[in-house]
Order: structure tokens, then C-alpha cells, then sequence
């Protein structure tokens, strides 16, 4: 399965791609770089980084940027291309640190005024979630 989702994006299933995408898929939540680093203490950061950064870059997770100054990773749904329509809310919870990807709460579409551009757009509503007391 795994290798499988993988191939679908065009990503070579290696040893240490499965092994983080597997970490992303047990987690239930976006997790960091720091967080793949402390689980994986003998893999090499940079190969860290870069499987991150290939899974992004082939759409197969998104970066979160939710206020607390690490980025996070999510896997995307199936058929995310990470356009506007895909994009949704998120949520970090305060207590436990987690952060969620509320994926049927879509980000509203706004007008902006003339002559600017955007090229993303987030959203992350802060609290407690549904696993803290």
C-alpha cells in the first residue's frame, strides 16, 4: 500500500521514504521535521529534509504553518492537487501541541484588491482538541 502510493505520485519507494511516509500516515497528525528527526535519530537530517521536500513537491503532503515556529507536514487527500479548492483549515491544539488538517472545512475564497496576487492561503484555528481533556 504504501509503496503503491508512492509510485502513484512518481516517488521511488526507498527504505527511509517509506519509513517517514508510514510515520505520516500513523501519526493522524502533521508532524515536523524535528519530530521525524527525534523518532529517526540515526537517519541523516538532510535525507530527512529532502524526502520531506520531495513529498511536497509532488503533492503527496502539504506544509503547515500553524504559529509555532516549525513547520509541519500532512499527507494530502487523494486527489489534492493543492489548489485553492483544496486547501482547508487546520487545527493546533494548545495543550497538546498537535496539529490537524480539518479537511472538509475548505478555506472561504475572498476577493483581494487589484494588483495583488496571492499564492496561498492559510488558516489555523487554535484551541484544545477532541483528544485533550
Amino acid at each position: 500500500m504504501l509503496e503503491r502510493k508512492l509510485e502513484n505520485k512518481n516517488i521511488k519507494p526507498t527504505t527511509m521514504r517509506l519509513l517517514v511516509l508510514r510515520q505520516l500516515v500513523e501519526s493522524g497528525a502533521a508532524i515536523s521535521l524535528g519530530d521525524l528527526e527525534a523518532k529517526f535519530e540515526r537517519a541523516d537530517k538532510a535525507t530527512l529534509y529532502r524526502t520531506l521536500k520531495t513529498f511536497e513537491d509532488k503533492k503527496l503532503i502539504h506544509s503547515i504553518e500553524d504559529g509555532t515556529g516549525a513547520v509541519k507536514y500532512a499527507l494530502c487527500e487523494e486527489g489534492c492537487e493543492c489548489e485553492p479548492q483544496d486547501q482547508h483549515i487546520h487545527f493546533h491544539c494548545v495543550k497538546c501541541g498537535e496539529t490537524y488538517c480539518l479537511t472538509q472545512s475548505k478555506i472561504p475564497q475572498t476577493q483581494i484588491p487589484t494588483g495583488f496576487r496571492a499564492s496561498s492561503a492559510s488558516m489555523v484555528y487554535k484551541g484544545v482538541c477532541a483528544n485533550c481533556p
